[in-house]
């Protein structure tokens, strides 16, 4: 039950967040805002893999594929702040 309740308030959040940062590139046209963006759109969808993998799909081993959106999303945001020119 808490574990439920955690695994939604981590995904909202990462939606949330990714939600204000595309909105903040919308604005400004900051390159490190729409990779910021991007990763926690990956993050959102890892979360969202996170409470399938727990409490739905429970005999199924969804981990791989969780932590390489994690991975992609983390690359994404690397990307971003290495090669984002200003």
């Amino acid at each position: 039950m808490l574990a439920s309740i955690v695994y939604t308030l981590c995904g909202l959040t990462a939606a949330l967040c990714a939600s204000l940062l595309l909105r903040a590139f919308a604005q400004t046209r900051s390159r490190v805002l729409w990779w910021s963006g991007l990763c926690f759109c990956g993050l959102t969808i890892s979360n969202a893999l996170l409470l399938l993998d727990k409490l739905v799909y429970t005999e199924i081993d969804l981990q791989p594929l969780r932590l390489s959106t994690t991975l992609v999303s983390f690359g994404l945001l690397l990307y971003g702040l290495l090669y984002a020119d200003e």
